[in-house]
């Protein structure tokens, strides 16, 4: 019999909330077999186990759910793996370009508040000299 696991087992084990699972399965990261009544109770596949992994492992990269999801597709298909890389490899350097992107942006803005420091520190020195 293959290993399942509840709603709280995995939220336990990832530390997130349930209500954090169900989003990841109204994303269509996860596809749980539903059981009970009006299929009330969920229960999570090894499958489901390691999309949530690598949806988390996605989020802590920067990434989208829907670029998470974009990936986890590719690798959860019986397609090519060199097709599976270069769309791994695409959606990385596009994320990659954004974070240098922002942190130029962070980088001037860094430089600007240094600059009007400076202007101050000299300013209360002359104001300070002058007492």
């Amino acid at each position: 019999m293959p290993i399942t696991y509840t709603i709280s087992d995995l939220a336990k084990e990832f530390d997130l909330t349930t209500r954090a699972m169900r989003f990841y399965e109204d994303m269509g990261l996860l596809q749980p077999e539903r059981t009970g009544p009006a299929g009330r109770n969920r229960i999570y596949s090894a499958r489901d186990r390691t999309r949530l992994r690598l949806t988390l492992r996605a989020k802590r990269l920067g990434l989208s759910l829907s670029e998470a999801k974009d990936i986890i597709d590719v690798y959860d298909s019986p397609r090519d793996t060199g097709a599976q890389l270069r769309k791994f490899l695409e959606v990385l350097g596009q994320h990659r370009q954004q974070l240098e992107d922002r942190m130029a942006d962070l980088q001037m803005n860094l430089d600007e508040v240094r600059e009007h420091e400076n202007e101050a520190r000299q300013l209360l020195d002359k104001v300070d000299g002058a007492k």
